[in-house]
This record gives C-alpha cells, structure tokens and sequence, in this order.
C-alpha cells in the first residue's frame, strides 16, 4: 500500500479541488480565508498542496466553501479492496485509507496509519451520528468531549460523531486505527447541519506558524 513521503502534506490532491470550487464559485482567496478563520497566504499554500492542514481546519474550509468533506474523497470502485485507496481528511503524520464503496451509506470504515505524535491536530464534530473506533496496533489517545482515554491493541470505544473529538498516536512507533462511522460521511451538504463555531485563538496561531513555516 502507498504511504505518503516525508515531503507529502496530503493536500496534494485535496488541494487542487478546494481551488477548483472555490473558482467554480467565484469566491477570492481573501473572501475563503476570512469565512475559514485562516490566512491567505495559508490557504493559498493549503490549495497548492504545499502545507498539512487540521482536520477542523479542513472542515471548516469545507463549511465555508458550502460542501461536505465527503465530496472530497475517493471511493473504491471494486467489490474486494485491497488495503484501502487513500484518504486525506486533514492532520498530520499520518496515512489514511477508505475501505467502503460510494454507495454504502449505511457507515464508512476508515484506517489510519499514524507515525508517532500524528493525529487529528485540534477537536472537531462530523456530521454524522456515531464512530466506532478500534486500535490495530499501538496505542490512540483520544478525546472525547473534554474527557481522554488511552486505547491499546485490541481496545474499541464508541462515541457521538456530534460531540468534539481529536486524537494522536502517543507512542514512539506508528500505531494504527480502524474508524467505523455512521451513517457515511454524506456527498453533499445538508441543510440542517450547522456550521462549525470560529477558530479559537489558539489554533489560528497554529495555522499562522504552519503558513511561516514552522507547522506543528
């Protein structure tokens, strides 16, 4: 299976369809950055798959480009999958795989690969109901609602996809995790999802470090 490179952001393809609907929408660089709550000059990096992003920062790109995260990715096309046709939803160090067809809307199974310190990079809801989630191999500490708990192999856990969320790997070796969410990640927006609150300070100073350079 294709892991990306140390040089890879994983925006490489993302990147270059966030500019194709944003142009597709007539809507100025500058426009996108300020409903996003980032900077130009990040977002004009994050476009050109120059940079990693946050996978709320990627959500929120996509609430203020009015699409869902889920038009974002490539599906299996063959009935037997064969370790999974890569992902990006955001975060960093990390090597994500989409094992479920287009047409299976019942849930969505991902796996991530991720390289010691890699993880979400910030708290973020999907719009979807639940995500299961079980470690493969390593450990994932994940954070649910304000609450973290350490998952070893062989642990699974079960939460609200609407309620704030974010994970890492821990370890110094890569760990790997199998999500589970349901339903799937839908196509298209829908019109009773809300948007997502602004950027807390915090990570806004976090996507400023990540456009000078100096990413977390």
């Amino acid at each position: 299976m294709s892991v990306p490179t140390p040089a890879s952001t994983g925006m490489d393809e993302v990147g270059p369809k966030l500019r194709a609907v944003r142009e597709s929408k007539n809507i100025s660089v500058t426009e996108l950055a300020g409903r996003a709550g980032i900077t130009k000059g990040f977002l004009s990096l994050a476009e050109r798959g120059k940079t990693r992003v946050s996978v709320p920062t990627l959500l929120r790109i996509c609430d203020a480009l009015d699409i869902a995260i889920g038009s974002l990715f490539t599906y299996p096309s063959e009935p037997v999958v064969h370790g999974g046709v890569p992902l990006y939803m955001g975060g960093n160090d990390l090597a994500e795989f989409l094992l479920t067809p287009v047409d299976e809307k019942h849930f969505q199974v991902m796996r991530s690969s991720m390289q010691p310190g890699g993880g979400s990079q910030g708290a973020y809801t999907l719009d979807a109901d639940s995500i299961f989630v079980l470690v493969l191999h390593g450990r994932l500490s994940l954070e649910v609602g304000g609450k973290v708990v350490i998952l070893d192999a062989g642990d699974s856990t079960t939460f609200s996809a609407r309620e704030e969320h974010n994970w890492h790997n821990p370890l110094d070796i890569e760990s790997q995790v199998l999500w589970v969410i349901a339903p799937a990640l839908p196509l298209y927006k829908s019109q009773f999802s809300q948007s997502r609150e602004a950027a807390l300070p915090s990570e806004i100073a976090s996507d400023a470090r990540l456009d000078s350079g100096h990413g977390i």
